[in-house]
Formats: C-alpha cells, structure tokens, sequence
C-alpha cells in the first residue's frame, strides 16, 4: 500500500530498533520498518512514521450541520464536509464501508488545506467537519485546514468513535470547537465483536472531553436490535451521559438499518427508539433526539423548563429557531450549545 507525497505524521516516538508508536489514538501501535497501524494509512518509512491519506481526500461537499448529527451546535448552518480514507476501528454495520475499510491502493484528491476553507466559505458554511471515516486516522490535514480555518472565523467539528488519545485531544484543543462521539454500545463484548475495539478508551475520551476540554459534544448511539437496545444497556448509556457529561449533553438515540456485513438483522423498531427516547428523558437528559426516523417530535428542540417548541426541524432542515441569546424566549431558560441563536436563512 504506498500513496505519493505521504506527509510526516504529528504524535508519534521514534523507539528502539528503528520502530515506532503513534499516540494518535488508543491503539498505540508499535510499527517496525515498512508496516502500517490499524487504521492502514500510517505507515513507518525508514524510522519516521507517516500519513499515507494526506492528498487523499474522498469527500469534500457541504452538508447541514445537522446531519453530523449537531443539535446544538449552529443550528441551520452548512458544514463544509471533508474525509480521507482509513478507519481504526472495523464495525460490521459501517456505512461508509468502502472509504473507512478500504484495502490496498489508497484513492482520493489532493486538496490544499487553503483551498478546503476557500470552498467551504464559497459554499456558505460556518463550519468544516472533519467526518464519513474516523478523523484521528487524518490528523494531519485536519490540523493543517483548521488553523486556517479558524482565521478565516469558521469553526471545526469531529465526528468521532472517541477512540483517540488524550493527547490527540490536547493537540486539537487550539481549533476543534465541536464534536459528535459515537458510543456504540455499554459491553466490551459489543465492541469487541461488532467494532474490533474496546469500550473502556471511549468512556474515557468522553469524560476527557466533557470535564478537561471547552469542545461542545453531542453523543450518538445506534440501536442495533439484539445487540445493544436492552432496557438495562439504554439506562446505563442515558445515565453514564448524565452522570459524566450532565443533564444538557445531547444524545442522538439512532435507528440502525442493515449494511456491509451485518444485513441478516431488521430496522431498529420505532417503538425501541421511542422506549430508548423515555428511558433517555427518565434518566434526566434534557436534550434526546431520535435519528434515521421521521417523529413528530422527536428531531425538535424544546425548552427542558417550559416545554415550548424552540427549534423545529423537517429531517436535517431548521424550519424555525427561536432561541434568543441562549435562552428561551418564553421563560429564559439558558438552552445549552454552540452559538445555537444563529440567525439562519431560510430558503
């Protein structure tokens, strides 16, 4: 698996016998001369270690921020969308399998991290996600685009399995103002066999992220019937959000369909991610939304005091956005977010 122009990689240590260990993410892994990590884009050339998916971009279009999912984070803004190919983890599920799985040649266009920022700001986007593969495994050209994008007064957003390290987190600390941290499921037997990972790194990143870092995070789960939507396996989530992250950390409860390996298990039935939905809400989440299924109420924002309607969404469109100043224009409620009053243009 080789790549042209393959950039020196940003946390790493040169240890003995020419070997070296990325401390991008939870892996760690150790990688002697001519051998890649997990994710299959980084690779040990001659004692360096080396991103193999720095000018190779497979995505670069604009997307609602909502789509991310972001509730709460400029709601009704455009996120300028970006991905390379790799992935640490290897879920049966993965719907963006054949970017994030990919074996052998490594595909995509170069793009200059000025010129993602230009075209992010051509296209109207207040913001640039890093997403559709895991962002850890493209640092590089994550960092290299954010910095110029945060000059340019865009902010950065992760969608992320939250396996990355600490210090991953405290080198993007300058410029990550959002992210999205998928946590699967609440058994180490789930990740293990489903994802090819670990459960415990994951608890961790989210507590690091909520109680050490500024980063406004929402958390998405994917209900996969059979696997992870047991009464008991919802209350520990929901609960764990609210003791670790607090009652205003929203939580994407999301219906699964089936794809890439996993196509002999149904649609998640509407009423499990409605049980999902009142467990959430019992547990004391102020913010639970349902994802891949049209509710009535379930995508739109409404005041945790009052229970009046503050933003109402059409799928991934903000139809209307009344909060004022961060609060609730009804009974001033302070709503919890990311710059979430943005006036937004309606079309």
């Amino acid at each position: 698996m080789e790549t042209d122009n393959p950039k020196e990689a940003v946390l790493y240590r040169q240890i003995e016998g020419r070997k070296v260990q990325c401390g991008l993410c939870n892996w760690r892994c150790t990688i002697a001369i001519g051998g890649l990590g997990r994710c299959r884009v980084r690779k040990n050339i001659d004692g360096k270690l080396y991103s193999l998916n720095y000018h190779k971009l497979c995505a670069a279009n604009p997307d609602p921020v909502e789509k991310k999912p972001l509730f709460h984070f400029l709601p009704g803004s455009k996120s300028f969308s970006i991905s390379a190919p790799g992935c640490n983890f290897q879920c049966v599920f993965c719907q963006n399998w054949h970017i994030s799985q990919s074996a052998g040649q490594i595909s995509g266009k170069s793009f200059a991290p000025k010129e993602i920022v230009e075209l992010a700001i051509k296209s109207d986007c207040k913001s640039i996600a890093y997403t559709y593969t895991e962002p850890t495994v493209f640092m590089e050209i994550a960092a290299d685009t954010a910095k110029i994008a945060k000059q340019k007064g865009l902010a950065n957003i992760f969608v992320s399995n939250g396996f990355m390290t600490k210090e991953a987190l405290d080198f993007s600390a300058d410029w990550l103002d959002g992210i999205n941290v998928d946590l699967k499921a609440f058994t180490e037997n789930y990740y293990e066999n489903l994802c090819k990972a670990k459960l415990a790194p994951v608890l961790d990143t989210i507590d690091y992220i909520a109680n050490h870092t500024k980063i406004w995070m929402e958390i998405t789960t994917l209900i996969v019937p059979g696997q992870n939507d047991s009464d008991d396996e919802l209350k520990q989530i929901a609960e764990f959000i609210f003791n670790t992250c607090g009652h205003d950390t929203p939580w994407h409860i999301s219906r699964f369909y089936p794809q890439y390996k996993l196509t002999d298990t149904e649609p998640t039935p509407e009423a499990t991610l409605l049980r999902a939905f009142d467990i959430a809400k019992s547990a004391g989440l102020k913010y639970v939304y349902i994802g891949n299924l049209r509710t009535k109420n379930a995508d739109n924002t409404y005041c945790p005091k009052c229970k009046e309607l503050l933003i109402e969404r059409d799928g991934f469109c903000v139809i209307k956005n009344r909060i004022t100043n961060s609060q609730c224009p009804d009974c001033g409620e302070k709503i919890a977010g990311f710059n979430i009053s943005l006036p937004i243009k309606l079309s």
